[in-house]
């Protein structure tokens, strides 16, 4: 299976030289051991979340909380499956991209399901990126030299 390469614009590189910080979020754990390990091995700080209001949390972005991120240190880049219990990946990214404070952090999201529909409805929102599951390293290199704006050899 191939990922979609529909990326949407926006100013999120960062500057060379920088660890990106992503916030793997995924109810499953194989597959959030996976997306953490292809990042890993893409040079990423990781955190993981298993679900989207674990992610809320860790992003300061609860309800009666004014504080985003809670000083913890800058999340550069969202990665979210689609399909979660309690709240969808495309819930959290559209609380994601109604936040002042993080509107402008890219969300990526994966699924195992190629439903266009699905996947126009994500990029509409605001979504940077849908690729399909099963990520692979060439996957994660991909998205992190754009998230890096770096030219490299995929």
């Amino acid at each position: 299976m191939a990922s979609s390469s529909t990326w949407s614009s926006s100013n999120w590189v960062m500057e060379s030289g920088d660890v990106p910080h992503v916030l793997a979020v995924d109810d499953n754990l194989i597959d959030r051991k996976l997306v953490e390990k292809l990042l890993r091995n893409s040079s990423c700080k990781v955190t993981t979340a298993e679900n989207g209001p674990r992610a809320l949390e860790f992003l300061g972005l609860t309800s009666g909380e004014q504080n985003p991120l809670n000083g913890r240190s800058k999340v550069n880049l969202v990665i979210t499956d689609y399909c979660m219990p309690g709240m969808t990946g495309y819930e959290l990214l559209k609380k994601i991209k109604e936040s002042s404070e993080m509107k402008e952090i890219p969300v990526v999201i994966m699924s195992s399901e190629n439903i266009p529909t699905r996947i126009n409805k994500c990029m509409e929102e605001g979504a940077q990126m849908f690729m399909l599951k099963p990520l692979k390293q060439s996957d994660v290199k991909k998205l992190t030299c754009q998230l890096m704006n770096r030219d490299c050899e995929i």
